[in-house]
């Protein structure tokens, strides 16, 4: 550790600011349907499923190894490259965590990484095949098979509760959801959380604090444990409304369909070493547990948004990574001027956030803001008459109060007086 150098440190820090946004920012992943269904309160769901990724983090080191070793070339490397993949990274997991959009925290520190290594050593510097199997083809497979398992589930789970008793069914998907969620938890500390255990290990390779093709030191599996699980804690309650209300109306059943799906997918993608991205897993699997039961629905609009947002998400984060590496690339000056671009943005964007806040509080209630009605939904609205007893406050009408009325029969000089409703 006698290289443990400035740089160094900056570049460690860094990373587990990143693992934090991602604890935050996926929370979602685990505990949106638990607390959309009230199969658990809010700030009881978080706390779970912050001691369950910490757990999860000393499972294995499959990921972690993907990303330090296959990725990219580590000879190529400098620890301001690392730095710049990250700068890249945590911007966009606030940028979507503002929006309240469930991006691919996974992604953004892939396509950081990316972005930076390009910009420093080149395109060969990039394993295509790596990325390819081990990333890009799991990011589109792992919402299908994730949604189509979870559809599956969930028509299997009204068939076979079909002639239950109805509260005691409910009450009994409830506590399994609760489990599922915990799997969950279990398996995104096991997948995200060795991800910023793979690029803290590549950064002390590269500043030859550890030797090359070293697993990643206990130090640094404890501390990103810890940093992912803080940040689980604090709540992503933006991601946690979209997720949760945002996609579909989910009640017990489907959760519990939705989340041992998420769960199956996940923790099979980490033991293979694939750096799959949980929220696609749990997105997926929540569209096809919405599809799945008889009358589901899922919002498109907001489907289509979170869709474009994986789009750009890799593209985004490499273009970030690869101007901040540029930055860097001018010396220690350069490398302070990102990281003053970085705290600076940071706080714009959190100071942004309390425009609006979204907490524990009021997590379920709906956003109309963000689902305006479509246009069938709006003309049903316009020609169905309000129920009997209904006052609706935009429609005013003018009528003679019943008292005047009777005063103006006997007085043709009094005008009537006007009621409005």
């Amino acid at each position: 550790m006698e290289n443990f150098s400035l740089i160094l440190a900056i570049v460690v820090v860094t990373a587990l600011a990143f693992d934090f946004t991602n604890g935050f920012h996926d929370t979602a992943n685990a505990m949106a349907t638990t607390i959309s269904t009230g199969a658990l309160k809010p700030k009881v769901a978080v706390a779970m499923s912050a001691v369950l990724n910490l757990v999860g983090a000393f499972l294995s080191v499959e990921v972690a190894n993907t990303i330090s070793k296959g990725l990219v070339d580590e000879s190529g490397i400098r620890p301001e490259v690392i730095f710049a993949a990250l700068v890249g990274a945590i911007l966009w997991n606030l940028l979507t965590w503002l929006v309240g959009l469930p991006s691919s925290s996974s992604h953004a520190l892939m396509g950081g990484l990316i972005g930076a290594t390009i910009a420093s050593a080149g395109m060969g510097a990039v394993h295509g095949d790596v990325l390819v199997t081990k990333v890009l083809l799991p990011a589109v497979a792992a919402p299908v098979v994730a949604g189509l398992a979870a559809m599956l589930a969930t028509r299997l789970s009204y068939s076979l509760g079909r002639k239950a008793d109805g509260k005691a069914a409910e009450k009994g998907y409830r506590a399994g959801q609760i489990a599922s969620a915990g799997l969950v938890s279990l398996a995104h500390g096991t997948n995200d959380a060795q991800k910023t255990m793979g690029i803290i290990t590549l950064a002390l390779v590269a500043g030859g604090a550890v030797a090359p093709d070293s697993d990643p030191p206990t130090w640094v599996i404890l501390s990103a444990g810890l940093a992912i699980a803080l940040g689980t804690y604090l709540g992503g309650w933006r991601i946690i409304r979209t997720m949760g209300k945002g996609l579909t109306d989910l009640q017990p059943q489907q959760g519990f369909a939705a989340q041992t799906s998420a769960a199956t997918v996940i923790l099979a993608s980490s033991h293979l070493g694939f750096s799959l991205s949980t929220t696609h897993s749990v997105s997926g699997s929540v569209m096809g547990a919405g599809l799945g039961r008889k009358g589901g629905v899922v919002r498109w609009s907001t489907a289509t948004r979170m869709f474009v947002a994986w789009g750009l998400t890799l593209p985004a984060a490499a273009l970030v990574g690869a101007l901040a590496e540029y930055v860097t690339g001018l010396g220690d000056f350069g490398t302070a001027v990102v990281a003053v671009f970085l705290i600076a943005s940071s706080a714009a964007i959190w100071k942004i956030s309390r425009r609006e806040v979204v907490d524990a509080n009021n997590v379920n209630e709906p956003d109309e803001a963000r689902e305006p009605a479509g246009v069938v939904t709006t003309a049903i609205a316009a020609v169905t008459p309000p129920p009997a007893g209904t006052v609706t406050e935009d429609l005013t009408a003018t009528i003679p109060a019943p008292a005047t009325a009777a005063a103006s029969a006997t007085d043709p000089a009094t005008p009537p007086a006007a009621t409005t409703v």
